[in-house]
This record gives C-alpha cells, structure tokens and sequence, in this order.
C-alpha cells in the first residue's frame, strides 16, 4: 500500500511539474510572440533533454522510472482524445461564409502541392537517406504517412493566430481557416489508412467502415430532442458522458490496431452543433490541460535519438519542402481563386501553420512504428519552424502593407468640373 502510495505521488509530482513548464512555455512564447502552443510544445519536449543535460541517464531513470512514465503515458493520450473530440466537433461545424469556388482553388492549393511535396520527402527517404532515418517501415505505409506530414495544417493554432492577430474575419484569414479544414479532415483520413497499411488494410478498412457507420448513426440518434434537452439542462454530466464514449472508442480502435486519433473524431464528428458546443468545450478546455503531458512522452522519443546523430539534411529538406509546399501552394491557390497578391501570399503563409495537429500526427506514426527516430525528429523541427514561422512573416506582409507607397491625388486643373 506504501508503494502504492509514493507511486501515485510521485505521478502527480511529476504531472505538476509538466503543467507548470507547459505554462511557463506559454508566458515565454508570449513574450516571443509566438502560437503559445510552441511554448507548450518545446517545453514538453525539452523536459526530458533537461533531465538528462542535468543528472544523466541516472537522474531520468530516477524521476521518470517505467513505473511512472506508463501512468504518464496513458494520461497524456487521455489528454489528447479529449482535446480531439472538439477539434472533430469543430472541423464538423466551422464555416466560412465564402464561395465554394474560392474555398475549392484555396484548399486544393494548401493540400495538393504539399503532399507533392511530401512524396519527394518520402522517395528521399526511401532510396537516398540513411537505413537509420529509412527505418523499417513498409514502403507504401511510409510514403503515405511522410506525404500526410508536410500537407497537415494545425486548425485549433491557426484559429488562434487569426484572434489573436484580429484576421478571423479577413478574406485571408476566412480562406486559410475553410481550406485548413478540409485538409485536416483528408489528412486525418490518410493518417488512418497509414496506420491501417502497417497493420493490415482489409481488416483496418473494415474498422474504418465500422468507424463511419457509427458516426452516421450517432449523427441521427442525437438529433431528437430528448439528447439536446439533455445537452442544454445537463450539460457537465453530458460532457462526462461525451469524454467516457471517446475514451472507449479511441482505446478500443487502438487495441484493434487503428490510431486513438480515429476513435476521438469518430464520436467528435457524430455530435450535432447548437447547444451540445456547451457540453463539448469543457472536454476539449481539459483535454487541451493534459496535452503538455503527451509531448513530454514524445520528448522521451527524441530524447533516445544516439548523440551526434541528429539529421541535419533531413531537417533541412522537410523545412524547404514544407514551406515550399504549403506557401506556394496556398499563394498559389489564392491567385486562382481571384485574390490579389497580398491577400494569396497571406493565406499561404496561415496554411502554413502546423503546430499540434503535426505533432499529434508525428507521434501516431512514431507509435505505429512509421517514422524511426531520426525521421521523428526531423519533422518535429519542421512541425515547430514552420509554426514559429508564421508570426514574423505575417508581421512582414504587414510592414510590407504599411509602406506601399499610397496614389498622389492628381491636382484639378483650373475651371475643370467637380
């Protein structure tokens, strides 16, 4: 019972330590003027570094034994299905108010031309980079999951860059957050099928039909008004209710050898808009508590990468592709839909966004054993540069903005009419 005991204090010692990093990341990516979820993310990952700069292997053992990393462990992925369930509901419902062909040539342009980009990342790794950054994966499962990496855009950080920079309502703003929907809807999907790939595709595509017929019949069984009058009277006990059906659904899909991501957005995706969103919020708010934890068990990843061999090259070509994808895609896109330079160059650089969702797709493929550690790594860069990327360009475009010369009125010519 003793050690019962200690074990437990010890989890929450630890658990209170990440939480306070994480917000300390936060005021930090603050002052930098960053996503504050940069800072949450560098500091979940750096915890482990730090332990081992500090005490080495010794002292990580000492503060994160297996005894305590394993409870750690299954509350970060309790954390992440909770934060999912509401970024499903959100992908379900947002809306955008413009034209469906705008919103056609601005999503095909931030989703195509990156997975284009993807597939050169992954033919890279197949036939030119190191057997330790190739890894073991099968070839079709590795390509599709190295394609979803570069064409993933965060939509919870980019709709967190648009209110905090006041763009919400702009045309670029309005554009980049209906294309990140739909891209992250498809990459979702992909993800799934990667995952599937490794572990067997017939059986994982029956687990995926399972998956969308349950969603269907959920979308129908909590339309009548007996659910939403249980939603608006009830809503905490229906948020219980909602996280405890996510949670069963994503560990059951995983012991069935789908991601947790799936099982999260399939009950995510089957709750209706209106008065549920009341119910659902407080799930993702505390999901979004526990995710710190989860980067931490990333960082445990990265952290047993061998010393010396950090892959610069493939660092470096993931940075250029990613860019190169997603802000010349999404400027591209822009010009097509009849937006004018600005506004295009604007949208591509907000696609370009990848943040939590990218980790949060790194780490599934990681777990599945897609990505080797070096690979891991290397996109985890990506994933924190190109989001760090964001601020100070847009911070440009606006300086750019201000400075354009402005028309000089022409002088009226005596006796001409007003």
């Amino acid at each position: 019972m003793t050690d019962v005991l200690l074990r437990a204090g010890h989890v929450v010692a630890v658990l209170a330590v990440v939480l306070v990093a994480a917000h300390v990341g936060r005021l930090a990516a603050r002052a930098a003027r960053q996503p504050e979820v940069i800072g949450e993310i560098v500091a979940g990952i750096l915890v482990v570094p730090a332990v081992l700069a500090v005490g080495g292997t010794p002292a990580l053992t000492a503060v994160l034994p297996t005894d305590v990393v394993s409870p750690l462990k299954v509350i970060g992925e309790v954390g992440l299905v909770l934060f999912l369930v509401g970024v499903a509901y959100d992908l379900r419902h947002g809306g955008s108010g413009l034209g469906a062909r705008a919103i056609g040539w601005v999503t095909a342009g931030s989703f195509l031309p990156a997975l284009l980009t993807g597939l050169v990342m992954a033919a890279w790794v197949v036939w030119v980079a190191d057997p330790d950054v190739r890894g073991d994966a099968p070839v079709p499962a590795l390509v599709l999951m190295v394609a979803v990496a570069l064409s993933v855009t965060a939509v919870p950080v980019l709709a967190r860059v648009l209110e905090d920079r006041g763009m919400a309502d702009s045309p670029a703003g309005r554009l980049a957050m209906a294309a990140a929907v739909v891209t992250d809807s498809a990459a979702w999907v992909l993800l799934v099928v990667a995952v599937g790939i490794n572990g067997g595709i017939v059986v994982s595509l029956i687990l995926i039909a399972l998956g969308v017929t349950t969603t269907a019949v959920g979308r129908i069984l909590l339309r009548g008004r007996g659910p939403l009058s249980a939603a608006e009277r009830f809503p905490r006990a229906t948020g219980a209710a909602i996280a405890a059906l996510a949670l069963l659904a994503a560990f059951q899909f995983e012991h069935w050898g789908l991601t947790a991501v799936f099982g999260a957005f399939v009950v995510g995706l089957a709750i209706p808009g209106g008065a549920w969103a009341a119910a659902v919020r407080p799930v993702m708010a505390f999901g979004r508590l526990l995710v710190p934890v989860f980067f931490v068990v990333a960082g445990m990843g990265v952290a047993s990468a061998p010393r010396g061999a950090v892959p610069w090259v493939a660092i470096v070509l993931a940075i250029g592709l990613a860019v190169l994808g997603k802000v010349g895609g999404g400027y591209l896109g822009g010009r097509l839909a009849g937006q004018d330079r600005r506004t295009s160059v604007t949208v591509g650089v907000l696609v370009n966004t990848r943040g939590l969702t990218e980790i949060v797709v790194l780490q599934a493929g990681y777990s599945a054993g897609l990505l080797s550690v070096r690979l891991f790594l290397a996109l985890v860069v990506m994933a924190l540069v190109t989001t760090g990327m964001t601020g100070p360009l847009l911070s440009l475009i606006e300086r750019t903005r201000t400075r354009a010369p402005k028309p000089v009125p022409v002088p009226e010519l005596p006796g001409s009419t007003p």
